[in-house]
C-alpha cells in the first residue's frame, strides 16, 4: 500500500465518559479537515481506499471499534486503538471525567493494481 494522506483529529466526551463517543468525534474531526478526492485523482473506486485509523485514549478496551468503522461510508478500514489521549477529572471528582481522544487517519491505495 502506498500512503498518500495523513490527517489528524481530536474528539471529546465532555460529560458521559464515553471513549467510543470521543473516538468517533476525533475521526469526524480528522475527516472534516480535508476534501481531497484521492480515489478520482488516481483512477480508483472509493471502495479501493485503504484507511488506517489510529486512536489514542486512556482506556483502549473501552472503544467500540465497530462504531468507529460506521463513520466511513466506503473503503477498507483498519481501526487500531492505543493507550494515549487524556482523561481530565471533573471538578471535585463530580461525575465522569472528560475524555479526549487523539486520532490519525492514513489513506492509501494498492498502487501496483492501478498499473497493471
Amino acid at each position: 500500500m502506498k500512503r498518500l494522506l495523513v490527517e489528524f483529529g481530536m474528539g471529546t466526551s465532555l460529560r458521559r465518559g464515553d471513549y467510543t463517543q470521543a473516538a468517533v468525534r476525533g475521526v469526524k474531526d480528522a475527516l472534516w479537515h480535508n476534501s481531497i478526492n484521492l480515489a478520482e485523482l488516481f483512477g480508483f473506486e472509493k471502495s479501493d481506499m485503504r484507511i488506517t485509523v489510529d486512536i489514542g485514549v486512556q482506556d483502549p478496551d473501552a472503544v467500540d471499534v465497530e462504531e468507529v468503522r460506521k463513520v466511513f461510508p466506503y473503503g477498507q478500514t483498519e481501526v487500531r486503538v492505543h493507550h494515549g489521549g487524556l482523561d481530565v477529572a471533573r471538578p471535585e471528582g463530580e461525575g465522569n471525567s472528560t475524555i479526549m481522544a487523539n486520532v490519525a487517519l492514513t489513506v492509501g491505495f494498492d498502487m501496483e493494481r492501478a498499473d497493471g
